[in-house]
């Protein structure tokens, strides 16, 4: 029987919240019980179980991240948009590591399908035109979509990790010189081998996440 005032909402956003606070293995319906004062049966009322709580989670994050994302690229394009897109990022990261964690987690592919209705597309849309906007041909676009994923996602692991805690410079000033690179290339990038062949989804609506 579903308790009074306890929801699907309020948990998923407790499990973020949780994961935020000791990591996402931390989030398990025991500890969300122990959190609301309840049983695991009330939870399990609510939720499809553990699994389905990550994937809410995820799309929890992913929308939240979307949000921001709102925010910080309207009226910027090429260079000024991809540091701000990637800044949007690694704040989000660096403010919510367990909610970044859940983003980056493989989900169901119920959840995957709405992700791409949804957060998700918006994100990989705003990754696409990014790129997009330095003229790379529609195939090589996945390509440069895959890198700034690659870059954003990699140098944050690291510095949540602590990779980067014990040497010199700090890790914004990297981060910066990493984004002039990709920047670099970007402006410079190779032209292809036009023998070679291409991604075999060149649609710009394809769901490639720069969350991925």
């Amino acid at each position: 029987m579903k308790r009074p005032g306890l929801t699907e909402a309020k948990l998923v956003r407790a499990a973020a919240d949780l994961a935020d606070e000791a990591g996402l293995p931390a989030v398990t319906v025991s500890a969300l019980a122990r959190r609301f004062a309840v049983r695991p049966a009330s939870i399990y009322s609510h939720i499809t179980g553990l699994d389905g709580l990550l994937d809410l989670t995820a799309a929890l994050a992913l929308q939240e991240l979307a949000d921001a994302l709102a925010e910080a690229l309207p009226g910027k394009a090429g260079r000024e948009a991809l540091f701000a897109f990637a800044d949007t990022h690694r704040d989000y990261a660096l403010a919510h590591p367990g909610r970044w964690q859940a983003a980056q987690r493989r989900v169901s592919a119920e959840a995957a399908d709405a992700a791409d209705g949804g957060a998700g597309r918006v994100i990989a849309r705003a990754a696409r035109a990014i790129v997009s906007g330095y003229g790379l041909s529609p195939h090589d676009e996945v390509h440069a979509v895959r890198l700034l994923g690659s870059a954003i996602n990699g140098f944050v692991t690291l510095e949540s990790g602590g990779g980067f805690d014990h040497s010199e410079p700090a890790a914004a000033v990297s981060w910066a010189r990493v984004l002039d690179a990709i920047d670099t290339s970007l402006r410079n990038w190779p032209r292809a081998d036009l023998d070679q062949p291409g991604p075999q989804h060149p649609d710009p609506q394809h769901p490639d996440h720069i969350t991925d």
